[in-house]
């Protein structure tokens, strides 16, 4: 079973998440894509989604989902996205695709998150995939600079421009041991408007597309 085969296997297995008639929130990315023509394709009924970009806002009225401000739904019962990394433990690394302070923010105001990943995603330590930080444009240089004081490398994303207006620094050579302690010292760099990882508020349920099918996996509380 190729990558794209799995991303639909784990996109399919989320659909039994959905209550009908209901707001969800919905991130982005190329599983989440799947996710969202599975609705379409099962026709189910959704009251409106909180999208996290641009991008998958498109998808969505293509569909003809109804996209809805966060500021009117209050508290989601549901977020469904995808994720870079997934350790054991749920804490995730995400913002890939560049949306991660949206993403950050619905998964902040959902109930139940539900993350959709292929095996290739969970990892023992997070840190193989880059951890993008979004920045203010003018922060750029500075906040680069206080990363590599934490002995990191950190890289500007050329020609990215995310949809609230900002720059993405990817970072490598990170050790990520604590994601919870890291989380917190690098949204305390001043310019940083917040960074992909989601540990302190994690994933509640990791759905794995596996070669053999779809594993759950659930966050201790």
């Amino acid at each position: 079973m190729n990558s794209d085969q799995k991303k639909q296997l784990a996109a399919t297995a989320a659909l039994s998440y959905i209550v009908e008639d209901r707001f969800i929130g919905i991130g982005t990315g190329s599983t989440v894509n799947h996710f969202i023509d599975a609705i379409g394709a099962r026709k189910l009924r959704i009251r409106g989604a909180v999208s996290s970009s641009e991008g998958t806002t498109a998808r969505l009225k293509k569909l003809g989902i109804d996209v809805v401000d966060l500021n009117a739904t209050g508290t989601l019962d549901l977020y469904i996205d995808g994720a870079d990394e997934s350790d054991r433990d749920l804490h995730l690394i995400k913002g890939g695709g560049a949306a991660l302070t949206r993403e950050k923010i619905i998964a902040a105001a959902s109930q139940r998150f539900v993350c959709i990943i292929d095996d290739s995603k969970l990892v023992d330590h997070l840190g193989r995939f880059p951890l993008p930080i979004e920045v203010i444009p003018m922060a750029r240089s500075y906040v680069a600079r206080e990363v590599v004081k934490m002995g990191a490398h950190p890289i500007y994303r050329e020609g990215v421009t995310t949809d609230n207006g900002n720059h993405i620094i990817d970072v490598h050579g990170l050790s990520i041991a604590d994601p919870i302690k890291l989380e917190d010292a690098l949204n305390q760099i001043v310019g940083v408007v917040t960074v992909g990882l989601f540990a302190r508020r994690g994933a509640d349920v990791l759905l794995i597309a596996t070669d053999t099918g779809v594993k759950s996996m659930t966050r201790n509380r």
